[in-house]
């Protein structure tokens, strides 16, 4: 199943739903105010019973929707560094543990609404990543059955701001709307295996990075097991697994993100997230950017 968070396109109400090759059946109206949104229903262990409207007809075109992040306001947003054999060859990084960090909500962006590019930096970076959204509470999971926590995996654009990160890393991922996540939730009865996608970035067509998710260095299941060991997961929380190389900052000359410039991110058995990059101007412009 693919599972989309929308703003309502009649009402202008937060909703979600099951996309198909049709369109949308909109599940907030069908299951109830009880289950408004992907997180409560993931909360509710329901996510099985969104079968059971897979033959309702479709209510809204795909293009009617105004994407949200696949999960508004997840909990938890941890993020995975230097996690490709190439981006860690790019980097010189010799250090083995898993690089982590955070990102909060409120830098969360969907599909085909703007990333924007803060207005203090010339360095804003792009990085093309599997995301694993979680779907049941884990807490010290083992790596063998890591995978049975996961309700599905999505595709994310960790926007950078390099010249902020490398002075102080949080600040560097942290800003507003510069994390884009979708276009859905892809469920994991359709990806038998998150270690053998093909993850693509393209910016304004061209593809500036290409790996495949074999090559990262902790798979999806250890990453659950090594978080999971010392924070609780809940259901709707996100790992973003890392980035492959051929990030703008280790190119020569280097290549970054700009106002018009269109970032995508394609990953095999999920889709294509798209985001087109806007400048801001100043906080109050950053704190309110409209989808477009």
């Amino acid at each position: 199943m693919k599972l989309a968070s929308y703003i309502h396109p009649e009402f202008h109400r937060k909703s979600f739903g099951l996309v198909d090759k049709h369109g949308i059946i909109d599940l907030g109206r069908h299951m109830g105010p009880k289950h408004s949104d992907l997180k409560s229903v993931l909360n509710a262990g329901m996510l099985s019973e969104i079968n059971r409207y897979s033959s309702f007809p479709t209510d809204y075109k795909v293009d009617d929707v105004t994407f949200l992040p696949v999960i508004d306001r997840p909990n938890k947003i941890i993020c995975v560094g230097m996690n490709y054999l190439e981006k860690r060859n790019e980097f010189n990084e010799t250090i083995n543990a898993p690089t982590l960090f955070i990102r909060f909500a409120d830098t969360l962006t969907g599909h085909d609404c703007p990333l924007v590019k803060p207005s203090s930096t010339n360095e804003f970076d792009y990085e093309g990543e599997l995301a694993v959204i979680i779907g049941k509470p884990a807490m010290n999971v083992s790596k063998e059955n890591a995978l049975s926590y996961v309700a599905g995996y999505s595709c994310f654009m960790d926007g950078s701001v390099r010249d902020m990160q490398y002075s102080w890393f949080t600040s560097g991922k942290n800003w507003l709307n510069t994390g884009g996540f979708g276009p859905w939730l892809v469920t994991t009865d359709e990806i038998e295996d998150p270690q053998q996608l093909s993850i693509h970035t393209y910016l304004n067509g061209q593809q500036v990075q290409s790996d495949n998710t074999a090559n990262m260095v902790r798979s999806v299941p250890e990453l659950i097991a090594y978080i999971s060991a010392f924070s609780p997961l809940s259901p709707g929380d996100v790992i973003i697994t890392g980035s492959p190389g051929g990030v703008g900052k280790k190119r020569n000359p280097p290549l970054f993100m700009k106002s018009g410039d269109l970032i995508e991110v394609e990953i095999s058995g999920i889709g294509r997230l798209s985001n087109p990059i806007v400048q801001n101007r100043n906080t109050s412009a950053q704190m309110n950017v409209s989808p477009v």
